[in-house]
């Protein structure tokens, strides 16, 4: 290929997944894509600021880069995220060729480089490696999965989340039996996923650490998160710091569930993806 022939296609994500804070993470099939020299028509050349920029240049890429996507910014649906990984994977391809990702020590250099930018791993790991991933001191592991669902995400209107605004007011310490129980409940989510226990999901996405005090702030998440387990989600979570809601039912009822949820937001069926970041034609 040549430096104008490719793009990089990385997956949003939704983050934490209930009691999973700065742990779990899962690709979705809403895709950004980054690419080096002229924009397309539909695409945005970006200038050293942007975050995919700020990435790529940092692994040494060259040139200009553009980027387009529909995954919209401040919403807990990764946006920074998956543009940092779009950057970081396109200098290391620009650097190396298609083949780049194919090297675990290249996967390795972009997920470091790209965590560091992000702040945290469960960020962006998501989008560069698919599925399901939990993420400790760096290492990152799929979550096996025994099933398929559909993920429907409920994004309000005219409302964004600062991610560093909604850590800052998060208490500093929490209590033993809190952090008991979260544990539990991410063993529990993680076994479920191996297990096809889909039964098992919404109470092993209850949470005490972070879900409680962001939910408070905005009512209309937390209304939509139990609009989503009433109309019969498998279980729901605040999309990283929010505002979105997102939810995990049978593909055959997920319309159905997205028609049930709030109407002052905007709805959108997805599903997990399994691929994270590839090299595409652009």
């Amino acid at each position: 290929m040549t430096a104008a022939a490719w793009a990089i296609r990385v997956p949003a994500s939704s983050a934490n997944l209930g009691p999973g804070f700065d742990v779990l993470g899962m690709a979705l099939s809403l895709h950004a894509e980054v690419g080096t020299g002229a924009a397309p028509d539909d695409g945005l050349a970006v200038d050293d600021h942007h975050p995919a920029s700020i990435a790529f240049r940092r692994l040494g890429g060259v040139g200009d880069l553009w980027v387009r996507s529909p995954i919209p910014m401040g919403r807990g649906l990764g946006f920074s995220g998956s543009v940092r990984v779009g950057g970081a994977v396109a200098a290391v391809v620009q650097r190396d060729g298609p083949q780049a990702l194919s090297d675990d020590g290249v996967v390795r250099e972009v997920l470091d480089t790209t965590a560091d930018l992000e702040g945290h791993a469960d960020n962006v790991a998501p989008s560069l490696y698919g599925g399901i991933v939990a993420c400790a001191d760096g290492v990152v592991q799929r979550v096996p999965l025994a099933f398929d669902p559909a993920i429907v995400v409920w994004i309000p209107d005219g409302t964004t989340t600062s991610t560093d605004a909604s850590r800052a007011a998060l208490p500093g310490s929490v209590p033993m039996a809190d952090a008991v129980f979260n544990l539990g409940r991410v063993a529990s989510f993680v076994a479920a996923c191996a297990s096809g226990d889909h039964g098992a999901l919404r109470r092993a996405t209850e949470d005490r650490l972070h879900q409680p005090n962001r939910l408070a702030a905005t009512p209309v998440c937390a209304a939509a998160l139990d609009a989503a387990l009433d109309a019969g989600a498998w279980a729901a979570w605040l999309s990283g710091s929010g505002p979105t809601v997102a939810a995990m039912c049978e593909p055959s009822v997920a319309d159905e569930l997205a028609a049930a949820l709030p109407a002052d937001a905007h709805t959108k069926v997805l599903h997990i993806d399994h691929e994270g970041a590839v090299v595409v034609s652009s």
